[in-house]
């Protein structure tokens, strides 16, 4: 059974647009950065939420999506869009955990994971999802990681709390060449794409107040949003092309 907290936060999330920092400019650029894919590549979108990312890997590459999560009401709502955009038969959603996947070896061309492997960690994720790549396959992923070796204390106090092994970006370059991939791209995400997850959300908990739902836990879940106005400088989201050597 949830707590009163995670109540409030699922209430919070409900139907958002998205559930982490990107954009659908990002999602096609770092689609681009992928470099060439078959005509038809089979993709799996690990941590999809609601599709913000799975509707447009569908629609630009003309491939099927395998899309990934735990919360069965995201992928209702998923299954929902993705009819309504004409990709019903193009995507497949899958409850599933991320750290066991029922999906056999040399599964996609393309894995695609935005704003989800911190749950995982990065090195699990990178060692995890490698087997489901075929030959040539490529994994493309967001990771939320350090722009600076100094961050300070009320920032690194809330990243403890929620990531505590969240590294810089050399760092995680490093981890990913000592796992067998080359970096072929990193893209580190423009203050855009955290105001196109954290506009709504707010929205959300103001929308909430004005109902009568308890404000201390309301704070508790826009905290992120508090931390990043005061020191987004110090971190953010970055994306990777990556593929096996």
């Amino acid at each position: 059974m949830s707590t009163p907290l995670e109540q409030v936060f699922l209430a919070a999330h409900d139907d958002l647009p998205r559930e982490a920092p990107g954009s659908e400019e990002t999602t096609a650029l770092l689609l681009r950065l992928a470099g060439d894919l078959p005509e038809r590549p089979r993709i799996v979108d690990i941590g999809c939420g609601t599709g913000p990312s799975t509707l447009p890997l569908a629609a630009a590459t003309g491939g099927e999506v395998v899309a990934v999560d735990l919360h069965e009401p995201f992928l209702r709502r998923l299954r929902t869009r993705a009819a309504t955009s004409g990709l019903g038969e193009r995507v497949r959603p899958l409850v599933a955990a991320m750290d066991d996947l029922p999906l056999p070896d040399g599964e996609a061309d393309l894995v695609w994971s935005e704003g989800a492997a911190y749950i995982m960690g990065f090195d699990a994720a990178l060692a995890g999802w490698r087997r489901l790549l075929a030959p040539g396959g490529v994994l493309v992923l967001t990771e939320a990681e350090w722009t600076t070796t100094e961050p300070s204390p009320g920032a690194r106090e809330f990243w403890d709390t929620g990531y505590p092994g969240m590294r810089t970006t050399a760092e995680n370059v490093a981890a990913a060449q000592r796992a067998g991939y080359t970096v072929q791209a990193v893209y580190l995400l423009p203050d855009s794409d955290w105001d196109a997850y954290y506009r709504p959300l707010a929205c959300r908990i103001a929308t909430l107040r004005e109902d009568g739902v308890d404000p201390a836990a309301l704070d508790e879940v826009g905290d992120e949003i508090t931390v990043r106005e005061r020191f987004g400088a110090e971190y953010g989201y970055t994306g990777y092309v990556l593929r096996p050597r």
